[in-house]
């Protein structure tokens, strides 16, 4: 994504300035395998301010059944300057959101983080010295920067800091900020009754791409570089590139049509990972927002809910790959 986001930024240098930020892509939950568990159904709800997962799992033995269950949160990497991982929170643990329910009630998942640098895991280095782990606020950084000169010369040393020029009153002077990766797992052990389903109900804030313009729309798009892969990621249709034109024109924008971009990566391999499949129902709803926005994703089966809903239904189903959703929000008139 970060290819293709630098491609529109620089298509843009010369005409309208476009802002853009990385996804990261994030998924569902995993289950410690259990021959006797099997999933009834899944029914998984997107939308740019919100993904819900919503499982129901059969035991089929005739005895209670306990296994681990996950979230891994995606992996926030600090490796320059320029990195800016997009992320719904400012929250150092729960950086998505997250809420899970059982059966209706809700849980308090245990989590596990790490710090991880040059392939090495530094967490209790950092707790030992009271430095924050999310390496991406900036309440950490201003924390690193209030360490003792040899403390940070050895965080420098084993790869946890580096240095970054900036002007100040008194000249150019260097910070130090984290170039770390913070891996967040959220966790608890779950108990289905024997010969039962249980429900459980996974809700986030995802992690979502932005571009303030899309350059979809503009004048000869499928020979630029950026167009081949977006269409492929996002599978353009008829329907779509034709909105897309009548809205552009109805603006008289330039160089694109009169829209916002999100972009939404959802890996659907670890939709049920670790438990039996093929899933017997599955239904995904994505959800665009509003009537005038548009949105694209691939697949097949996809048919109108409503307004602003598209939805998929599949049976016997086993998910494989990856979902990258974009969403086009319209831009206001000026």
């Amino acid at each position: 994504m970060r290819q293709i986001a630098l491609a529109l930024v620089a298509a843009a240098i010369t005409s309208t300035p476009l802002l853009a930020t990385d996804e990261l892509s994030t998924g569902g939950l995993i289950f410690a395998h259990h021959p006797s568990l099997e999933v009834i159904s899944q029914e998984l709800a997107i939308s740019a301010t919100g993904i819900s997962a919503r499982y129901r799992v059969r035991n089929t033995s005739d005895r209670a059944v306990s296994v681990l269950a996950t979230f891994p949160m995606p992996e926030i990497v600090i490796e320059g300057v320029d990195d800016a991982p997009a992320l719904p929170t400012d929250d150092p643990v729960n950086l998505l959101a997250v809420a899970v329910e059982v059966n209706g009630k809700p849980i308090s998942p245990a989590v596990e983080q790490r710090v991880i640098a040059a392939g090495l895991d530094r967490t209790q280095l950092l707790r030992s010295l009271g430095v924050p782990l999310a390496p991406h606020l900036s309440s950490t950084r201003e924390v690193v920067d209030r360490l003792p000169g040899d403390k940070v010369e050895e965080l420098r040393g084993i790869g946890l800091v580096d240095a970054e020029p900036h002007a100040s009153a008194a000249g150019m002077q260097n910070s130090f900020a984290p170039r770390w990766a913070l891996q967040t797992t959220f966790f608890w052990q779950q108990t289905f009754a024997a010969n039962g389903e249980t429900a459980i109900e996974l809700r986030y804030k995802p992690s979502v791409g932005r571009s303030d313009r899309t350059l979809l729309g503009s004048a000869n798009q499928a020979k630029e570089s950026w167009y081949e892969e977006y269409d492929d990621k996002y599978c353009f249709g008829h329907e779509l590139l034709a909105a897309i034109e009548r809205a552009r024109k109805a603006a008289g924008s330039s160089p694109g049509a009169p829209f916002a971009e999100q972009r939404l990566d959802y890996a659907h391999k670890t939709w049920i990972t670790g438990l039996g499949s093929p899933m017997k129902e599955f239904r995904l709803t994505v959800d665009k927002g509003s009537p005038d926005n548009l949105v694209s994703f691939c697949g097949e089966d996809q048919r109108k809910a409503s307004e602003t809903q598209i939805e998929v239904k599949k049976t016997n189903y086993t998910p494989d790959g990856s979902l990258s959703i974009l969403f086009l929000s319209k831009l206001p008139q000026q």
